[in-house]
């Protein structure tokens, strides 16, 4: 790991369970400590130096879920001011887990699954498209950087110059291709799936709506004869002393 890729601080639960944020080499420096320190103190971290280590820890004996919430809150705060922190996956309590994942080390898979239940959940096509170009971007989408990421394993598995690492390298390379090719295919799809909510109909005007819950619930009426119908005839009373005709 690079110097520019090592963290300012590792937050870790220590074998007698005690949390405790151990400085790195940036994190030493006069005009990063201060305010590091400071984060630290907010989120109850407290000195716990020894004759020749700095580090930080939490109170004994608050309980893990204080713990767990506290370390994650530090390292959150941190990383918003441009730390890099390496926070025990333990102790992190935005880390999602699984049955296949209980400590929750697949971070990647962890982002794929929250973006998934964000997808099931989209309220309209738009955003559906939306959520959909994280995966589907040409440039930036998940597909075009696993595409790369097979291509530098490629490199990696014909480092060795074995005949079973170029075996493995055209199958990290067949990966790549197809990768790539799903992408090209899904090219567009996201303009796509947001113009479907543009032509979903017009909702229908409130008075139509009152107007067919009036007839759903009116009193039941006699119906009227078709148009064009036979009226039958209706026979008058006769008149006082005379008595209605009879039939033949």
């Amino acid at each position: 790991m690079s110097e520019s890729e090592q963290p300012h601080v590792v937050i870790v639960r220590e074998w007698g369970g005690n949390v405790a944020a151990i400085p790195q080499g940036g994190f030493r420096r006069a005009e990063h400590g201060v305010l590091a320190v400071e984060m630290l103190r907010h989120a109850g971290f407290i000195n716990d130096h020894g004759l020749v280590s700095r580090q930080y820890r939490l109170h004994w004996d608050m309980g893990r879920e204080y713990e767990n919430r506290q370390a994650t809150s530090a390292a959150k705060m941190l990383t918003a001011a441009g730390f890099r922190v390496d926070l025990d996956p333990t102790l992190d309590t935005d880390r999602l887990t699984t049955p296949s994942d209980p400590s929750g080390l697949r971070i990647l898979g962890q982002q794929l699954l929250r973006l998934t239940d964000r997808l099931n959940g989209a309220e309209s096509p738009a955003k559906a498209a939306d959520i959909t170009e994280h995966v589907l971007d040409p440039v930036d989408g998940v597909l075009v950087r696993l595409s790369e990421f097979f291509e530098a394993a490629v490199d990696q598995a014909r480092e060795p110059g074995t005949d079973e690492g170029w075996e493995l390298a055209d199958r990290f390379e067949t990966a790549a291709a197809t990768l790539f090719a799903l992408g090209e295919g899904l090219d567009g799809t996201t303009t796509e799936l947001r113009a479907l909510g543009e032509g979903q109909p017009a909702a229908a005007p409130a008075w139509r709506a009152q107007v067919t819950d009036y007839y759903a619930t009116a009193p039941a009426r006699a119906a009227a004869p078709p148009s064009g119908e036979a009226q039958p005839a209706v026979n008058p009373d006769p008149a006082p002393g005379r008595s209605a005709p009879r039939s033949r």
